[in-house]
């Protein structure tokens, strides 16, 4: 049974629920994390070493790409700092 969204779930500008990553790559998931957090808040967020080691986003993308617990961390970590970023200053998520 598909899970009904909540009114008070994050979404994008154009409606979509961001759990749901409509319409957004990887790169643009990894150049956002990069952007807010720097390789070294990533590194300290998410260990792998494609984050600490010569961190780059086209070995970064390669690594993700070819493993899937990876990304997986790596999405969730966008979504909550979407969410986080999103949320108006009275703590409401739109």
């Amino acid at each position: 049974m598909p899970t009904v969204p909540h009114s008070d779930e994050a979404r994008d500008e154009s409606g979509h629920l961001l759990r749901e990553l409509h319409g957004v790559t990887l790169s643009q998931i990894l150049d956002y994390l990069v952007a807010a957090y720097g390789w070294a808040g990533l590194d300290e967020r998410i260990r792998i070493n494609c984050f600490s080691v010569n961190p780059s986003v086209n070995s970064s993308l390669k690594f993700l790409r070819r493993t899937s617990w990876a990304r997986a961390k790596v999405e969730e970590l966008y979504i909550e700092t979407r969410t986080r970023d999103l949320a108006p200053k009275n703590g409401r998520v739109r």
